[in-house]
């Protein structure tokens, strides 16, 4: 028989023997480990783990054969076949930059997912020079009078298609608390860092007037807390008195892209762990 990877991601309270039970399940089915990354978070006594295997069963007859060892150690278990695609929902506004890089590393293989639709709340001609191939557009205006309609509209979309994740590629609109809980654990947001100090228009120039010396972008899980939620990825550039506000969008822009196919690619080759307000994130 052949064989197949799967990926297994684990969430516990940390005692002995947890690697040694895991490992010896994976044995007796056959597995070969492939790689395999630990930690133990001595703060709060949880334990987490990502394991990449080969083996010939599918993902149900593993899940089977770890379903006790779950159960004794109340883990909090995902496993999947590593080369099986997320199903992906991109939403994004005027600015398109994150947009056009994610669809460049889609198309060249760096991110492994399936990208079922591309949702706007600004109609198709707005991105006339992006090629969106075969993915779906839908073009979906919104007002405060309609916010609850036009989400409904989103949620019809993210349901019928299936998805897996949702990423919001400068998606200039605040989701409702309802949408945030259906998407809990699978959305993705991208902002520049300097909230909470600069807020509402024009951040950037805000920063220049302040003399700030390092501007950066922050990936987060959405939640009902604005701009607050578990951070999977950051960067930072130094600038200096030399730099115009229009050379720090400039560069806010290409941090941003980077961040966020950075936290899409990791959430997506599940080395991301919820724990709490924070994450776990194991390092390619």
């Amino acid at each position: 028989m052949s064989t197949m990877q799967h990926v297994l991601t684990i969430s516990c309270p940390d005692r002995p023997g947890i690697v040694a039970a895991v490992s010896a399940v994976l044995a007796a089915e056959g597995g070969n480990i492939l790689d395999a990354q630990q930690f133990d978070d001595v703060e709060t006594g949880r334990f987490f783990m990502r394991v990449v295997f080969e083996a010939t069963q599918d993902a149900q007859q593993l899940k089977d054969a770890l379903a006790v060892t779950a159960r004794n150690f109340a883990m909090t278990l995902l496993l999947r076949p590593y080369q099986q695609n997320r199903r992906v929902v991109i939403l994004v506004s005027k600015f398109d930059h994150c947009l056009a890089d994610l669809l460049y590393r889609w198309r060249i293989g760096e991110l492994a997912m399936d990208l079922v639709a591309i949702i706007s709340n600004y109609p198709r001609d707005s991105y006339q020079h992006l090629d969106f191939g075969d993915v779906p557009f839908h073009y979906l205006p919104i007002t405060k009078q309609t916010k609850m309609e036009q989400e409904a509209q989103i949620w019809e979309i993210i349901r019928s298609a299936d998805v897996d994740l949702v990423v919001l590629a400068r998606y200039m609109q605040v989701l409702s608390d309802g949408l945030t809980a259906k998407l809990s654990g699978r959305c993705i947001n991208i902002h520049h860092s300097f909230l909470p100090g600069f807020k509402g228009a024009r951040p950037y120039h805000q920063a220049h007037e302040r003399g700030v010396k390092l501007i950066g972008a922050t990936a987060h899980y959405v939640t009902s807390d604005l701009d607050e939620g578990p951070i999977i990825e950051q960067d930072v550039e130094r600038i200096s008195h030399r730099d115009t506000p229009e050379t720090l969008v400039r560069k806010g822009r290409d941090i941003e892209r980077r961040v966020l196919a950075r936290a899409l690619r990791l959430h997506l080759e599940d080395r991301v762990l919820p724990h709490g307000r924070r994450t776990v994130v194991f390092p390619d």
